[in-house]
């Protein structure tokens, strides 16, 4: 459970300092689900905004289970030290997203291009919100919508080797994306604008990297956890 920490923390981080991207993806569609809610609803708007998030939530931990079972399979065998390395380039590669520095792995989100077109017409289906459980499911179908950040993490939480600690850290990461998409829901600018902040994106890069090179196989392991 002591090891699982620092990539706990990693999926938070990813997810909170992530809030530019989760913005160019999903803020218009926080904004249309605002527009969505039912006009003898809008007094219900936090509420049908934290029912959604939660629905976008849970599939990020239910697809992290998923994939998991596949990764704990792989890790039982002699492939567990090369998901190992796969691992740690994953956290190497985000950081640099979040740092500003390389955006390649966007280019992932083509890998679910497929799905989406046939979940978004069923999305569709349940605006507009008028009740918490219809809110919850949408977020629960939106939470497919393609987003690289989403694919990579998603590819990293898997190759843990571990079932629940994969859940767990998309958990983690979605309860980390939570801040920005709500705050844009209820038109609040002051968090998304601190969180795009060039030296607070640098700082949690670096963070996330250096939990990458940690997670790495090999003797530096021991130097990094003696620092």
């Amino acid at each position: 459970m002591t090891e699982l920490l620092p990539h706990v923390l990693s999926a938070l981080i990813l997810g909170l300092l992530g809030g530019g991207h989760c913005l160019g993806m999903c803020g218009g569609l926080m904004g249309a689900l605002s527009l969505a809610i039912a006009p003898e609803r809008r007094d219900q708007r936090l509420r049908l905004l934290l029912a959604y998030n939660a629905g976008r939530i849970l599939s990020y931990a239910l697809a992290g289970l998923l994939l998991g079972l596949a990764g704990w399979a792989l890790a039982s065998g002699p492939l567990a030290i090369v998901m190992r390395g796969i691992a740690g380039l994953l956290l190497i590669v985000m950081g640099l997203y979040l740092a500003g520095w390389w955006s390649g792995l966007t280019r992932i989100e083509a890998l679910g291009r497929g799905l989406w077109r046939h979940l978004q017409p069923l999305a569709r289906r349940f605006m507009p919100i008028t009740s918490p459980s219809r809110a919850l499911l949408l977020g629960g179908l939106w939470g497919w919508l393609p987003c690289g950040l989403v694919y990579s993490t998603l590819l990293w939480a898997a190759s843990q080797g571990n079932a629940l600690h994969s859940a767990a850290l998309m958990l983690a990461f979605g309860v980390g994306t939570l801040p920005v998409l709500l705050a844009t829901g209820l038109a609040a600018e002051r968090l998304g604008s601190l969180l795009r902040k060039r030296g607070v994106r640098v700082a949690g890069g670096l963070l996330v990297m250096l939990f990458g090179l940690w997670t790495l196989p090999g003797p530096h392991q021991h130097w990094l956890m003696g620092h």
